[in-house]
């Protein structure tokens, strides 16, 4: 039965719950939620996705996987590579549990807000009893599932490639002077989101933008990002963390449903290299600058 969870339309025209999804009983310690997310594709928010949830696993937290990209399913395709790689080679890697959500098939707008709600608070409220974090891979899109998921998170990355094209996502950007603007629809929805947390949970979200798929060649044009990012975060309130380096590695993975931290396991084709040590360092460095709960004060095992 389909129930109305109640929503309000903020000023930039998203729809946000007015209350809490995916309760969980009393007593019981819900897990923190990270969203993986930013409108534009190609950013590298599944690789991130995937890497952050093994090294969790590896730390030997229980984690859950939810992909909310219903179209390119990146994610969960990963996933489902990893799977098939443990089977082929009689191997058991560590891997979180996964929710998988389907659109609803109905026409009317309302009916598929509140099936869609429904569906996306049943699936958090069961990876919230079971795991210590869930990971939400949201689509480069705006639909309601990642408005959901950004409404509910503790923790939201968004992976940025070094360039103009994906700043335009967080802002505006004078041409001449290369001064920042007035933000975007993403950042003021995210606004939305952390205003709607703090009023339903007393809690607001910590908001991290990584600078992903990093080139190793200094340029004039990854200093003027750099500098336009560190002024955007004093203005609309985000953390800048390191991302990871452009690496063919990363593309080489993928298929195989491996992570950097899996290279030294049987059956691995990968030849361990120095390359892969400074990409490991780069992991190590994002889950050090998240401060994430449960991790202050634990040895990172890789």
């Amino acid at each position: 039965m389909v129930q109305n969870w109640g929503k309000m339309t903020s000023q930039t025209g998203f729809r946000l719950p007015t209350r809490p999804l995916g309760r969980v009983r009393d007593g019981v310690r819900a897990a923190h939620i990270i969203v993986v997310g930013n409108e534009k594709g190609g950013a590298g928010k599944s690789t991130v996705a995937m890497h952050l949830a093994v090294a969790l696993l590896r730390m030997g937290k229980s984690v859950g996987a939810i992909d909310l990209d219903l179209r390119q399913r990146s994610f969960g395709r990963y996933l489902a590579n990893r799977e098939r790689w443990c089977e082929r080679h009689r191997l058991s890697l560590p891997r979180p549990e996964e929710a998988v959500l389907a659109p609803s098939a109905q026409r009317d707008l309302d009916l598929v807000e509140d099936e869609e709600t429904e569906r996306f608070s049943e699936a958090l409220s069961r990876l919230k009893t079971n795991c210590d974090f869930i990971i939400i891979d949201a689509p480069g899109a705006d639909t309601l599932y990642s408005r959901l998921a950004h409404s509910c998170a503790d923790t939201v990355i968004t992976p940025v490639n070094d360039s103009f094209v994906d700043f335009d996502l967080l802002a505006e950007i004078d041409p001449e002077t290369f001064q920042v603007g007035t933000p975007s629809v993403y950042s003021e929805m995210l606004w939305e989101c952390r205003k709607r947390k703090a009023q339903l949970e007393k809690r607001s979200i910590d908001w991290v933008v990584m600078r992903n798929r990093i080139s190793m060649l200094d340029a004039r044009n990854k200093r003027r990002v750099g500098d336009g990012l560190k002024m955007l975060s004093q203005r609309i309130g985000f953390r800048l963390a390191p991302g990871f380096a452009e690496r063919v590695i990363y593309r080489e993975l993928f298929p195989l449903g491996l992570t950097l931290l899996d290279l030294t396991e049987s059956g691995s084709t990968v030849t361990f290299t120095m390359s892969h040590v400074a990409a490991r360092q780069e992991l190590r460095d994002l889950l050090i600058v998240l401060k994430l709960p449960g991790l202050q004060g634990e040895t990172i095992p890789f």
